[in-house]
């Protein structure tokens, strides 16, 4: 039997789950461009938006991107979403973007202290972004929910835990820390995390991308993370042996025993240097061993990728098949933030489903899904 292709156009018809999203990482460079103009910003290295696609991710041979171009590319995207119409602009795209790509359930995060400069408040900011997501997604087979971010170079965590409890009938579903981790360990926002734990509330913690095990134990030990942004890092404490067994380390054996969700990013994770090439990175170890491992985009523009391209590439570098996606995408939908009773209508109307029709057609052609 033949094996069944899974191309670009099968990837994006199978139903996809994203958890690691960031709203000011995925505007469409012409929005970009055009929300520059309204306002005036005219730092924007071009004004065209092929150009100024490339010049945020570089093709191979162009001279590859610094950590300080990456950070510079925020500078451009947080600069034009001052007001309640661009952040509700680009929050509406962002819901028809991932549904075109065939995302039935996302958790998208920003930081709303970044979005202060024209006068805006935090709830107007947060209300903002949360009615662009209800306008988008109405009549689509697709549900959004926001995750708030505090910065950890700011002094403000337990004001936006707070903001995130106030709105979590609003259409936030969460709390999460981002920015360095070097410098900014998750115990410095302990009280954040303990009000949203106090509420009975929901986080995600940035750890173990750039920096080490001791974040993502901090993450879960003193923090207690539901989940882990990124997590990369844990593969630090994996030993491969010379006759080919792995040994696991107590803190990854953790992580795995109790199903800790690893929000994984493997495109940006090298466009950032955390890995050096996509072929090093340990998604497909961590996936073979079993750890609860989710795929996700990060920042869309930045990396110039989709969650279909994404899949696209675990396919084409770890030969992942469709039987793996559906695995990695019940994994995310099962550690969504989203209440058990909207992840299980997603699971059964939607993923398996889905996935039930292309092993089908698959089948039907005389092919093998894996």
């Amino acid at each position: 039997m033949a094996a069944f292709a899974l191309d670009l156009q099968t990837i994006r018809r199978a139903p996809k789950v994203l958890l690691h999203e960031h709203l000011d990482g995925g505007l469409r460079p012409a929005t970009l461009i055009e929300m520059a103009d309204e306002i005036g910003y005219t730092s924007l290295p071009t004004r065209d938006p092929a150009e100024l696609a490339t010049w945020f991710k570089p093709a191979p041979g162009e001279g590859g991107r610094s950590l300080e171009r990456y950070l510079e590319a925020f500078d451009h995207t947080v600069a034009v979403m001052q007001t309640a119409a661009a952040i509700e602009r680009v929050a509406a795209e962002e819901v028809e973007d991932l549904a075109a790509d065939g995302i039935v359930y996302a958790e998208v995060r920003f930081a709303p202290e970044q979005h202060l400069r024209d006068g805006l408040t935090l709830d107007q900011v947060v209300e903002a972004a949360a009615a662009g997501i209800r306008r988008a997604s109405e009549g689509k087979p697709i549900v959004v929910g926001l995750l708030l971010s505090a910065m950890r170079q700011a002094a403000r965590s337990v004001e936006i835990a707070a903001l995130a409890v106030r709105h979590r009938d609003g259409g936030v579903l969460g709390f999460d820390v981002a920015g360095p981790e070097a410098g900014y360990p998750p115990t410095r926002y302990l009280d954040a995390f303990q009000l949203i734990s106090h509420e009975n509330f929901h986080f995600t913690i940035h750890a173990g991308e750039a920096f080490g095990l001791p974040s993502i134990w901090e993450a879960l030990q003193f923090c207690g993370a539901e989940r882990l942004g990124h997590g990369v890092r844990i593969v630090d404490d994996i030993v491969a042996n010379p006759d080919g067994r792995v040994t696991l380390g107590r803190l990854a054996a953790y992580v795995r025993d109790r199903r800790i969700p690893l929000e994984m990013c493997p495109t940006s994770n090298v466009d950032i240097g955390a890995v050096p090439r996509l072929e090093d990175h340990p998604i497909d170890l961590l996936k073979r061993l079993r750890f609860r491992v989710t795929l996700n985009t990060d920042n869309r523009l930045m990396s110039h990728i989709s969650l279909s391209d994404e899949f696209a590439s675990m396919v084409s570098t770890f030969g992942w098949d469709l039987a793996d996606m559906e695995w990695v995408t019940l994994n995310a939908i099962k550690s969504a933030f989203l209440p058990f009773d909207g992840r299980l209508r997603i699971i059964n109307e939607q993923v398996k489903p889905g996935y039930a029709r292309l092993r089908a057609e698959a089948s039907a052609a005389g092919m093998s899904v894996g």
